[in-house]
């Protein structure tokens, strides 16, 4: 089920950037990817923990912020899979703007879950030019368990400079695909209807909200 899903986004974007989170410091021969994971890491942390503005300036910062690191609308047409091919233009901003709307409220909710843990890069791999897997693990200094800590790597692009993040695997599960592989399902059961997928999408971002 899409809300199943929905708690593994959560769990991978709060990660990426939690309300509690204590940024670690880039290793001196970061890229230039590592770096804006890392760089944004703060940036995310200081807009969560910032007590002088109320929550709902609070949650618009960060929404803005979002946006900006994240290329939402390619990831939204990303999930759409093979239902992207026969959707209208209507119909595909239609579904952007739901998906984004569900994306930033989904993963708003969950960041408080992740208090006092921190997210430290481990290297990169550059998949093709322009294309990086940023590799981070998230570290809970209250876990004495000895267990690995838990893997968190981004997808990278960088276009003229520009880096942009289109992709989150945690655990060895990126969640474009994941979704994609969500809602291909949920559209093949409701007769391939974008509006009802909209209209699902809605009614998540409301309960999260």
């Amino acid at each position: 089920m899409i809300v199943t899903f929905a708690r593994r986004a959560v769990l991978a974007f709060a990660i990426a950037m939690p309300g509690m989170l204590v940024a670690t410091a880039p290793a001196a021969a970061a890229t230039g990817a590592e770096t804006y994971v890392q760089t944004n890491v703060t940036r995310g942390l200081a807009i969560l923990n910032n007590k002088s503005i109320s929550v709902e300036q609070r949650r618009t910062q960060f929404e803005t912020f979002l946006l900006g690191l994240t290329d939402m609308k390619r990831i939204a047409n990303f999930t759409l899979g093979q239902y992207k091919r026969t959707a209208s233009p209507q119909e595909l901003e239609q579904f952007a703007a739901a998906f984004q709307n569900y994306a930033t409220a989904v993963y708003q909710s969950y960041f408080v879950k992740y208090s006092g843990q921190t997210l430290h890069v481990t290297g990169s791999q550059e998949r093709a030019p322009g294309d990086t897997i940023v590799q981070t693990q998230m570290i809970d200094p209250n876990d004495h368990s000895g267990n690995q800590p838990l893997e968190v790597d981004f997808r990278v692009l960088s276009d003229g400079g520009k880096y942009v993040v289109i992709d989150f695997s945690v655990a060895g599960i990126w969640l474009a695909i994941e979704e994609r592989d969500q809602f291909s399902s949920f559209l093949g059961q409701n007769n391939g209807s974008i509006p009802t997928l909209v209209k699902h999408l809605g009614d998540l971002a409301k309960t999260y909200r």
